[in-house]
């Protein structure tokens, strides 16, 4: 037990549960009942991702010094990116697993 944590709190925690506070609010730390996460549409964040790469790449072979000399190995890196952008984008477009509600 510390100096700033009060004994009630020590024994609410050994026994798992969390006193809540006044009206019925949650305890500091504990989420209300009610609360849900949000949804987020995985599919078009990995879609934008892909246009992303897809710009990289265009850019990087229309300029040429973004791909000779040391940095030859730069449009490589767009194609790999768009690749496995690719496999995400199919692993959550078909929807198994915890992707099911990604779509």
């Amino acid at each position: 037990m510390t100096d700033e944590t009060p004994p009630a709190a020590d024994a609410a925690d050994a026994a798992g549960t969390a006193p809540s506070g006044p009206a019925g609010d949650p305890a500091p730390g504990q989420l209300p009942e009610d609360l849900q996460p949000l949804h987020v549409p995985m599919l078009r964040i990995v879609e934008v991702g892909l246009a992303a790469w897809v710009v990289a790449l265009v850019v990087t072979l229309l300029v040429p010094a973004l791909h000779t000399g040391d940095r030859s190995w730069w449009p490589w890196t767009c194609v790999a990116g768009f690749l496995l952008g690719g496999l995400g984008w199919a692993y959550v477009r078909r929807g198994r697993g915890n992707a099911r509600d990604a779509a």
